[in-house]
């Protein structure tokens, strides 16, 4: 598996989507296994701004991901668009 990139909400949502169906997991599954609800796991793939890290790190164990926190990588592109 490749490392997915995520600078932004629905960016980690997506390479969190992404992972669940990988695994052939359904959102009640993996929200079962984390302790919360489906409706929060559809919350989170969607990049929701109210979701909390804690759920994200749980979320994030159920799926076998881990994070890794380094500096961006240069970018010269100074349009706030590429930025994020």
């Amino acid at each position: 598996m490749r490392p997915d990139l995520a600078r932004s909400g629905p960016e980690l949502g997506a390479a969190l989507r992404r992972r669940r169906r990988a695994l052939k997991l359904s959102q009640a599954q993996v929200a079962e296994r984390a302790g919360v609800k489906q409706n929060t796991v559809s919350s989170a793939e969607a990049g929701g701004p109210g979701t909390k890290l804690q759920t994200l790190i749980d979320l994030m164990a159920v799926l076998e991901l881990e994070l890794v926190v380094q500096p961006r990588s240069s970018n010269k592109s100074t349009s706030i668009e590429d930025i994020f």
